[in-house]
C-alpha cells in the first residue's frame, strides 16, 4: 500500500486529509512539526509527502529544502499545502522543490486527484534507459545525470523535465504542453511554473556549459538541442 506522510500542525486538517486519503486506499502517517517528521522519515520513507508551509519552529519551506538536499529523501515527491495562495507564494513553494502546491481551503476530492496525478508521474515507466546529447547523459535506471562524466544534481521535477526534453530532442514545446507532459493535466499550476523549473535546470547545467542546450524558442516555449 502506498504510504503518504502528512505534515501539518493542525489536527483537524490532518484528520480531513487522512480521511480523504484512506478513502482512496492510501496509508497515512502524520507529523505535527518538522522535527517529528524527520524522526518518522528515519524510520520509514513514504512515497509522497504532503507538507504544510506554516509549521511551528522550522517552516515547511525550510524542511522541503532540507529534504531535497538529503540523498535519502531528495526523490520523494512533495505537495506543499498552504493558506498562502498568492501566485508569488506558489512560485516560491515550487522553487523550493515542491512538485505541486495546493492552497487552503481545498476540497478533499481535489487533494486526492492531485496526489494521484503526482504519483502517476513519478511511477510512470519510461521507455529509454539512457540518453546522451552533447556530452550530457541521463540514466533512467540509476536516476543520475552526468555532464562530461561529472555528476549533476537535479531535483525530481527538473529530472522529469530534462528527461522529457532529452527524449524529444529538437522539438519545441509550449509551456502548456510541458505542463501536460511533465506535470500532468490534473495538476493545477500556472504556466509560469515551467519558467521556474527551466531556470533551476539551467542553473544546474551551467557549470559544464550544458545550459546552452536548453533553448528558449521565442513565441513558443522551449526545446532541447545541441544545434545552434
Amino acid at each position: 500500500m502506498t504510504t503518504i506522510l502528512v505534515i501539518d500542525d493542525e489536527p483537524d486538517i490532518r484528520e480531513v486529509i487522512r480521511f480523504a486519503l484512506e478513502g482512496a486506499e492510501y496509508q497515512v502517517i502524520e507529523a505535527g512539526h518538522a522535527d517529528e517528521a524527520r524522526k518518522l522519515l528515519n524510520q520509514e520513507l513514504p512515497e509522497l509527502i504532503l507538507l504544510d508551509w506554516m509549521l511551528p519552529g522550522r517552516s515547511g519551506l525550510e524542511l522541503a529544502q532540507q529534504l531535497r538536499q538529503n540523498p535519502k529523501t531528495r526523490l520523494i515527491p512533495i505537495i506543499m499545502v498552504s493558506a498562502r495562495g498568492e501566485e508569488g507564494d506558489r512560485i516560491r513553494g515550487l522553487d523550493t522543490g515542491a512538485d505541486d502546491y495546493i492552497a487552503k481551503p481545498f476540497s478533499p476530492r481535489e487533494l486526492v486527484a492531485r496526489v494521484k496525478a503526482v504519483l502517476r508521474r513519478v511511477h510512470l515507466e519510461e521507455t529509454c534507459d539512457q540518453i546522451e546529447v552533447g556530452g550530457l547523459v541521463i540514466d533512467n535506471l540509476s536516476h543520475r545525470v552526468t555532464a562530461n562524466g561529472q555528476p549533476i544534481e537535479v531535483a525530481p521535477t527538473e529530472y522529469r523535465l530534462l528527461y522529457f526534453l532529452m527524449t524529444h530532442v529538437d522539438r519545441a514545446f509550449s509551456r502548456s504542453q510541458l505542463l501536460d507532459q511533465v506535470w500532468g493535466d490534473q495538476v493545477y499550476v500556472e504556466e509560469r511554473t515551467v519558467d521556474v523549473h527551466v531556470r533551476r535546470l539551467r542553473k544546474a547545467l551551467e557549470p559544464t556549459g550544458h545550459d546552452r542546450l536548453l533553448q528558449t524558442v521565442r513565441g513558443v516555449g522551449y526545446r532541447f538541442s545541441d544545434k545552434t
